[in-house]
């Protein structure tokens, strides 16, 4: 009796081993690398399949990626178009990001908050639209690439109060799309826009390089 329980127990460890093993095997008859986290490296592949087949835009996808690399969004004091030093910070970022990509256009919305007439505020929201956008043509950028100045006044605030707001009061930055017939446009090609961005700012950083051998 002793012996059949010996055996058992040793059938129920070379099982488990047996198990441990299998499940060993089938992690190296995966492709290498198939258990880790891709960081993103297979994005660019995914967005052109996307794109290729309609199910997202050049646009949509520059505009996410705006949205993610700067802050699109600037804020002002009461009753204020003037911008502040945080306003022309945050749009300096923009202005450098924006002339990465001489062939996208953007548009500038002006917000208000509640407190005020409509009409007042619309006007208001208009004047804050054409503060930014007048700054950013002060950096460089083409006022034609500014497709467009909208105002929705208060209609859209980010915060529903009808008391003075500060995060409702603010302007916000897109993407539109592309500047047509421009020479640098990639017929949609997103994946290529990335590798030119790359390659230029890998000619950047190696000419850094080289100013700090020189120095």
């Amino acid at each position: 009796m002793l012996k059949t329980s010996s055996s058992i127990a040793l059938i129920a460890a070379l099982t488990v081993s047996l198990s441990a093993c299998s499940n060993s095997r089938s992690v190296f008859e995966r492709e290498a690398g198939g258990d880790l986290d891709e960081g993103g490296f297979g994005n660019p592949t995914m967005t052109n399949t996307l794109i290729s087949n309609g199910t997202i835009s050049v646009a949509e996808t520059l505009g996410r990626r705006f949205a993610t690399d700067v802050n699109t969004q600037v804020n002002f004091e009461f009753n204020s178009a003037q911008l502040d030093a945080n306003a022309r910070a945050a749009l300096l970022e923009q202005a450098n990001w924006i002339r990465q990509f001489p062939e996208v256009r953007f548009r500038v919305y002006g917000h208000t908050d509640l407190v005020g007439s409509n009409a007042a505020n619309k006007a208001l929201g208009l004047r804050r639209a054409n503060a930014a956008v007048n700054f950013l043509t002060s950096q460089g950028i083409s006022r034609s690439r500014l497709e467009a100045v909208a105002s929705f006044g208060e209609t859209k605030p980010v915060i529903l109060t009808e008391s003075p707001e500060r995060r409702n009061r603010r302007t916000v930055t897109e993407v539109t799309g592309f500047v047509s017939n421009h020479p640098m446009l990639l017929s949609g090609k997103y994946g290529i826009i990335v590798q030119r961005e790359y390659v230029q700012t890998a000619k950047s950083e190696e000419t850094l390089a080289r100013e700090r051998i020189v120095q």
